[in-house]
């Protein structure tokens, strides 16, 4: 049987909470769904862990853009799904995209929330939902999904070491209206409780300022690297 959907998840030394992530992704994994996990080349237990939890692993060279269109490519599902690994989809979520793509939608997204100990990570997702609503633009973080024969239209994830969902976003814009899974994933906060939610806050802000003022995203990439180290 051909699935209607092809969850896609890019890892790179993801070992520490990849067994919990893909182990909460089992009950998904019904007939007419697939999981492909791509592994960016990790030097951990990664490859190793995913193998019994999804239906095929793949290789590719490391940068979320190629690994997810690496598992697009691979995937034979109507719609695809693209997961980052730190990221919960829980059966309320999935249920509800069950139900809009029985609308055939072109491509969306879903809202988000985001765990993490600072009191301001609530507020800081209701801001990237509302901002994704009003802008029809949203981030990786969010849930990426399109229907396949469209993503293959515009060229798949641009490679990029920054910015490739956004610049995805901006091509599928161009086809059609998005659409909005509003029970939210929930994405892991350890970037905010690690960087601090002000700093990273800041960072997001500018590096999206950055992009669409017409920065490179290679450029963008080497002030990010900077500014983590």
């Amino acid at each position: 049987m051909t699935p209607m959907l092809s969850i896609v998840v890019p890892v790179l030394n993801e070992a520490r909470i990849l067994e919990a992530r893909l182990n909460a992704l089992q009950c998904h994994r019904v007939a007419e769904v697939e999981l492909i996990v791509v592994d960016g080349g990790s030097i951990d237990r990664s490859a190793e862990i995913a193998a019994p939890l999804c239906d095929r692993t793949l290789e590719s060279p490391p940068g979320r853009a190629c690994q997810m269109n690496a598992g697009a490519e691979a995937a034979r599902g109507t719609w695809l799904l693209f997961l980052h690994a730190d990221t919960i989809l829980s059966k309320e979520s999935f249920d509800a995209l069950l139900i809009i793509l029985g609308k055939n939608p072109d491509w969306g997204w879903f809202n988000v929330r985001i765990s993490g100990k600072h009191p301001f990570l609530p507020l800081t997702a209701s801001l990237m939902n509302l901002r994704s609503a009003w802008t029809g633009i949203a981030t990786g973080d969010q849930g990426l999904f399109v229907r396949q024969r469209i993503f293959q239209g515009v060229g798949g994830f641009p490679v990029l070491p920054l910015m490739e969902d956004i610049a995805l976003c901006k091509s599928l814009r161009e086809q059609a209206e998005p659409v909005i899974v509003r029970p939210p994933l929930v994405t892991d906060g350890r970037r905010w409780d690690q960087g601090g939610w002000s700093r990273t806050v800041i960072l997001m802000w500018l590096l999206r300022l950055g992009y669409w003022c017409g920065i490179s995203p290679e450029r963008l990439s080497r002030f990010y690297a900077h500014v983590r180290n």
